[in-house]
């Protein structure tokens, strides 16, 4: 007995290893003592911090202590609207990571609602309702349809017990329970036929067990650990502002220094430099940048909504443009989780079965042609013997205006907004389907055969009959693995005609059902035949014989309609899918197949095969496994990690409880809506509303698009910024007097920071967007020549500025008000360069290539910081603040060319350079980085 599994022992082999009675079970003295020893039966939550100290936390980020900086200096320099604003973007953003943070530790909570209140626990011989939470091991255990199970348990008896396990294990039907004896050691949870687990749901018959494991102890539990392991990955976009922030704040204090020392060398006033330097080290530091990230991420997140994606933690939604690979349940989410029959075999012919979902309505079609039902027999008899043979109940929800407690009296009226739902087994439910949609319902049907007597599904049997009673007369039905059926059978139903089951005919049958099989479709088998009047059927076995033999029915839980094109966009778009199933390997390899997430070439693993695996084995091969079948939670955590060391950005999607450690250690969890646990929600990032893969793509798409947009005005900001600093660093280093006063060159970042560059952070995204490869993980934020961009705009925009500053002083270095003139015109000259540059910003070709009034708000943002911009030069409280002095129409003809030459002149310059590559034959191409592909540098 030693070293065996739950599953592998006997019933004496079990009470004795838990020290029970399998009759009385223990006496309520013993329970007690193990329960000071075991704990409660729940989940345990891991200690976390405090509110206040997560609070804290979220303020010990580098950039966030560069903002403080910042703020420090604008107060020094009396700017103290800039040390409010930085203020109010610091406590902002830390309210907002606090928030995210405290909501994600919630998940265990919602593991703990899983468990079941009370349970019916058999106690010195005596039935007793105890609190679920107070199991110990060893407790014998009475379960019934609509029950919960409330801990792990090895079942010691069983009714026709059937379990629904999907949360757990994925499997998409219930599973038959059995008393029995398993003597492999090693089994997935869901071949465990003669175990029942904490969290999962009884649908069908009775059973008895004794409870092996309580709480954390549990699968459960093993998963709440998993949860509790499972490190949220810091988001790309997080890593990159990081870096960016840990640039920027080198460069401002370099800056500062040497602009303020060669100041002085030229014999600037030590004062006054100082002030320069400081207020150059503000503008460099873009101390927007995170609130318009903020606005960005928030503004893309209202737009996911209205395509039914739901964000919970905002940083993620830029991740999901980075994501080079979508790992997905299948279950629920790239199938509709509702068992269809859609091929029916009778007499020799194949017939499909159209319609989707529990919609009673479809179409019976053989070689292309609609059959109709009332002139065929067979037919006829099959939809018959579904719909009598069956305990399941086909309703409409509450929104039809029907009453959801009707069964399916009414189920060939398919007007009005209600959903159709199923009671019962799915199984049971796609045939009642499939007989409503031949316009037989069950409930009408029942008042024509009213039933006698019903012989249950039993696992050995495996088949069910009922008797009904029709004009005086009774008719038995039947269902069952056909294999097993057809040896009940003595004839056969073959071209409208009763015929003897010769062995040829029943040879036909068995090769009929292997090929729908090999489709993997669930297949059963469908039998009747008139009981003779005085004739006894008290036995099953008396029953069950001299069958008349009527057809096959094939089902499955067909894929989403959608699905097909996402996952053809995902393929476009260099997403690899795959999918991570506990169903049967068959059964997951014909679905990818269909779907397209299996190629040719692709390779299938089960999770028998990844437990023979290391990490570093599994790690060689998943670049090429687009599929793993009947897998365990432990083994999609290692699929997720496997794929993150061979440097992949997983997108994790589930719905069930054995999804929720994968789905919070991807780098973006993805959980539905309708059908997903709490758990799942909890420990997600992404929500999908409709339960859609479809809207993985939209979120997709929305990710890449904020992503580009954040690039789009960091590029704006620095360039602009890398100007300013050019401006005064060349200024310095020539000798020149100071271009720009401390006060204009603050004014020049408050004009140009803000409304354009939020405005740029909900620009529309360019066409291409989703025909580009993700972007490699490790990809800096000034990748894709975007550094370039910034450093040549930057610079020009600095060289032309100061050029227009040098042209107008000419000799008058030493005059004050020709002095304040040409810095008037290098005021305007930098603050027009920058708002034209703004909308090149838009394309990553050239300001040529997008429409010019296309994004509404970036026009206006731009009128409104020209309208500023005259303010200071043209009202005259102003002028002596900001030290301008109004400007002629020769000078604005200096500042417009000035000021155009930066962008224009790089704008023909791409198109050239377009131009020559087409006439070289060449075009743009986008490489891969080994197994995370990336755009090349456009």
């Amino acid at each position: 007995m030693e070293g065996k599994a739950w599953h592998q022992m006997s019933e004496a082999e079990l009470a004795k290893s838990l020290g029970t009675d399998p009759k009385k079970g223990l006496t309520p003295e013993e329970a007690a003592k193990r329960l000071e020893i075991h704990g409660l039966n729940e989940m345990e939550e891991r200690k976390g911090e405090s509110p206040f100290k997560l609070f804290i936390h979220q303020f010990k980020d580098f950039m966030v202590l560069v903002l403080a900086g910042a703020t420090v200096i604008s107060g020094l320099l009396g700017e103290m609207l800039d040390a409010l604003t930085i203020i109010a973007i610091i406590i902002l953003n830390g309210l907002l990571g606090f928030f995210q943070e405290y909501r994600a530790e919630r998940s265990l909570r919602a593991l703990k609602e899983l468990a079941a209140p009370n349970a019916k626990a058999v106690r010195g011989g005596s039935i007793r309702i105890v609190p679920a939470r107070e199991l110990v091991p060893g407790d014998l255990v009475l379960l019934e349809s609509g029950d919960r199970v409330p801990a792990d348990l090895r079942l010691i008896e069983s009714n026709q017990c059937m379990i629904e396990e999907a949360a757990l294990t994925g499997e998409s039907v219930p599973v038959s329970k059995e008393a029995c004896v398993l003597a492999a050691a090693e089994l997935p949870l869901g071949d465990r036929k003669n175990c029942g687990f904490l969290g999962t749901m009884v649908t069908r018959g009775t059973a008895k067990g004794i409870v092996t494991l309580t709480g954390m102890q549990t699968e459960m539990g093993k998963i709440a650990g998993l949860i509790q392991q499972a490190e949220e990955a810091e988001t790309p976009l997080q890593r990159r502002l990081e870096q960016l922030g840990k640039i920027l704040i080198v460069v401002a204090l370099a800056l500062t220094v040497v602009v303020v020392v060669a100041g002085v060398l030229h014999g600037q006033p030590v004062y006054g430099m100082f002030l320069a330097g400081v207020s150059l080290a503000v503008a460099a530091i873009p101390e927007g940048l995170p609130a318009i990230v903020t606005i960005a991420l928030a503004l893309g997140v209202q737009r996911m909504i209205k395509r039914k994606a739901i964000v919970r933690k905002l940083p993620s939604v830029e991740t999901l443009g980075c994501a080079s690979v979508i790992c997905s349940d299948k279950t629920g989410t790239l199938t509709q989780n509702k068992m269809t029959v859609t091929r029916l075999w009778v007499g020799g012919r194949s017939i499909e079965v159209t319609g989707e979902g529990y919609e009673p309505a479809g179409q019976f079609i053989e070689n292309g042609k609609t059959v109709e039902f009332k002139g065929d027999a067979a037919l006829r008899r099959i939809a018959q013997v579904a719909a009598l043979c069956n305990n399941a109940e086909l309703t409409r929800d509450e929104r039809s205006g029907e009453s959801k407690g009707k069964k399916a009296s009414k189920e060939q009226d398919s007007a009005g907004a209600g959903e159709w739902q199923i009671k019962g087994d799915p199984t049971e439910g796609a045939l009642l389907v499939l007989a409503a949609k031949s316009g037989n319902s069950r409930s009408s049907l029942e008042g024509l055969y009213p039933r006698v007597k019903e012989f249950p599904f039993d696992a050995e049997r495996k088949r069910m009959s009922v008797l009904v009673s029709h004009q005086g007369g009774r008719l038995l039905c039947t269902k069952g693995a056909p294999d097993l059926l057809i040896e009940r059978c003595a004839y056969v139903l073959w071209g409208g005609n009763v015929v003897p089951f010769t062995g040829t005919l029943r040879q036909k049958v068995l090769q009929a059902n292997e090929a729908m099989a090999k489709d993997a479709l669930r297949v059963l088998g469908f039998a009747y035949r008139d009981v003779r009047p005085g004739e006894s059927c008290e036995r099953e076995d008396q029953a069950e014989s001299g069958l008349v033999f009527i057809g096959l029915a094939g089902m499955i839980d067909p894929p989403r309609r959608e699905v097909f094109d996402a996952i053809a966009k995902c393929r476009q778009a260099g997403i690899r899918t795959v999918m991570i199933t506990g169903d049967h390997r068959a059964t997951a390899e014909a679905i990818a197949r269909t779907i397209g997430v299996l190629p040719r070439d692709g390779q299938t693993l089960s999770g028998s095969d990844l437990a023979a695996m290391s990490d570093a084995e599994l790690e060689k091969r998943v670049d090429n496994v687009y599929v793993f079948a009947r897998v365990s939670p432990e083994h999609k955590l290692r699929i997720v990690q496997a794929l993150q060391r061979r440097g992949h950005v997983v997108a994790m999607t589930g719905d069930g409880v054995n999804d929720a450690p994968a789905v919070k250690a991807a780098d973006i969890g993805i959980a539905m809506g309708i059908a997903g646990t709490d758990v799942t929600k909890e420990a997600s990032a992404l929500v999908l509303a409709d339960d859609n893969f479809a809207s993985i793509v939209s979120a997709v798409e929305e990710g890449r698009g904020i992503y580009e947009n954040i690039r789009k005005f960091i590029r704006y900001l620095l360039a602009s910024n890398v100007g300013e600093i050019l401006t005064m660093f060349l200024a310095m280093m020539l000798g020149l007097p100071l271009p720009l006063v401390p006060i204009q060159i603050l004014w020049v970042n408050l004009v140009t920071d803000g409304l354009p560059a939020m405005a740029l952070g909900v620009d529309q995204a360019e066409s291409d967007l989703m025909r580009q490869k993700p972007r490699a993980a490790a990809e800096n934020i000034f990748a894709r020549r975007l550094g370039w961009k910034i450093i040549s705009r930057g610079t020009l925009i600095g060289v032309c500025t100061l050029g227009a500053f040098v042209l107008t002083l000419g000799s008058g270095a030493g005059d004050p008000a020709k002095l304040a003139h040409a810095q008037t015109v290098a005021f305007a000259t930098l603050v027009l360069a920058q708002l034209i540059h703004v909308f090149d910003c838009r394309s990553s070709r050239s300001i040529f290539h997008r429409r010019f009034f296309e994004n509404k708000f970036l026009v206006i943002a731009v009128l409104s910081s020209l309208l500023l911009m005259l303010a200071v030069l043209y009202l005259e409280p102003l002028q002596p603040i900001f030290k301008t002095v109004p400007l002629t129409l020769r000078d604005w003809a200096l500042v417009f060319v000035s000021a155009g030459i930066p962008t224009f002149a790089m704008g023909i310059g791409s198109i050239w350079g377009s131009s020559r590559r087409r006439r070289n034959g060449s075009r743009i191409s986008y490489g891969s980085a080994g197994p995370n592909p990336r755009p090349a540098a456009r």
